[in-house]
């Protein structure tokens, strides 16, 4: 099949030829030529099969404060028409809202809505165009959803039952998770914006809603102070947040994260759960036991009694300070914890497997202190008396510390002391 084609910008006869656009998906360089080459195209050859329906089909974009006029909202009208004195329903954070057109307001020509300018006051409206409109009641109003004109008590009551109905079958679509953050955006297309963002992150939600941040979305969200810490939060896209919540909220132990761009709220809350990690671990540390198996050097037995100080060498696992210590093949016998690590004279955290080091094992409260050849010798292995407390911790808070290896140690060491 062969098509007569021209570069677009040397194409004067587009009944001929068919304009080319050159694109680079590399780059993104044309993309602007072939949106605009599409637009003319559309209003030179189709703009005769336009059909206006008078039927109202209309959304609000945005919700904004306008100073001297109060809250205004920003609509855009496909189909239909919109007048001065009309009674409007669209919805709101706290169920439908209707209320009645005191003014139109359009930009001047070649200007945009969201720009502060001088606008020119309209008595009727009709689509396909963008307008600013003037009301009561408009404060609570949710953006990305549709607007009716009513005129009659029976339609107003239809259209809100339609709205109410329309927003809770929008947000039912959204599934969400058991355990998970709390999320409120402005709009329910930023709000599925941000939904597919998290989703993409790995960041779990149990709940959602669209507007201004109230009590009842605290008191949602604090389900997941008793189930998990980290997911008490909420994330607020572009909204306000209402200072009853904040309070609620410092009392109830949720979070709360505002910001209008969506990679913000996601380092917030990377951050806010590297610190939970880094504070867990602090308050589980004297409880977390890593698994080790130590075998005593007979050259560097420096002192036998209580403190024993010893060279080893650690067969497996780690060994760090405040590990419990006992000797299987002497019907685990509690030898102690360790009270500190020297390693070529010099203080050290931990060892690991393959490493010599010299340790001070300081005897438990309440026993009776162990005697390096009397109770045990260099023959004798000493391993981590680990427990079922011990092995949860580890699992929970201080997973990432052990290697595929070392957990093999731990789960032959959870058989050794007969725990289930």
């Amino acid at each position: 099949m062969e098509l007569n084609v021209e570069l677009f910008y040397r194409n004067s006869n587009q009944d001929e030829y068919i304009s080319m656009v050159p694109t680079s998906a590399h780059s993104g360089d044309g993309m602007g030529d072939l949106l605009a080459s599409l637009c003319l195209y559309l209003q030179n050859k189709l703009s005769k099969r336009l059909a206006f329906s008078e039927e109202l089909h209309a959304s609000v974009m945005e919700v904004k404060e306008l100073h001297g006029l109060g809250t205004t909202i920003d609509v855009i009208v496909v189909n239909g028409f919109i007048k001065e004195g009309d009674t409007i329903v669209l919805a709101g954070q706290e169920g439908p809202i209707a209320t009645q057109v005191r003014g139109l307001l359009q930009p001047a020509p070649m200007a945009e809505l969201r720009v502060k300018g001088s606008y020119q006051h309209l008595k009727e409206i009709q689509g396909a165009q963008g307008v600013k409109l003037i009301a009561k009641d408009l404060e609570k109003a949710l953006a990305g959803l549709p607007l009716h004109v009513a005129t009659d008590l029976g339609e107003e009551l239809y259209f809100k039952d339609e709205v109410s109905r329309g927003l809770k079958a929008a947000l039912k679509a959204i599934a969400v998770s058991p355990l998970g953050v709390y999320v409120v955006a402005s709009t329910l297309g930023s709000l599925e914006s941000l939904l597919v963002y998290l989703k993409s992150v790995d960041i779990p939600y149990s709940g959602i809603n669209i507007g201004t941040v109230h009590k009842k979305d605290v008191m949602k969200a604090s389900v997941m102070v008793e189930r998990e810490q980290k997911w008490a939060v909420i994330l607020a896209f572009d909204v306000r947040v209402d200072k009853d919540a904040q309070r609620l909220a410092a009392e109830l132990g949720v979070r709360i994260f505002t910001s209008d761009i969506i990679y913000r709220l996601q380092s917030q809350m990377e951050e806010y759960v590297e610190d939970l990690k880094r504070g867990n671990r602090r308050k589980h540390r004297d409880l977390a036991v890593y698994p080790c198996k130590l075998r005593i050097l007979p050259d560097m037995v420096f002192n036998s009694r209580a403190p024993i100080v010893v060279g080893v060498h650690v067969e497996a696992g780690v060994v760090r300070e405040g590990t419990p210590l006992c000797v299987p093949s002497k019907d685990n016998i509690n030898l102690g914890r360790i009270f500190s690590i020297e390693f070529n004279h010099k203080p050290v955290q931990e060892a690991r497997t393959g490493q010599e080091v010299c340790v001070r094992i300081d005897p438990l409260d309440g026993e009776t202190p162990k005697l390096y050849g009397r109770h045990f010798d260099h023959n004798d292995l000493m391993v981590s008396k680990i427990s079922r407390e011990s092995i949860d911790i580890m699992k929970e808070h201080f997973r990432s510390d052990l290697t595929k290896e070392d957990w093999k140690l731990m789960l032959e060491l959870k058989k050794l002391f007969d725990i289930f």
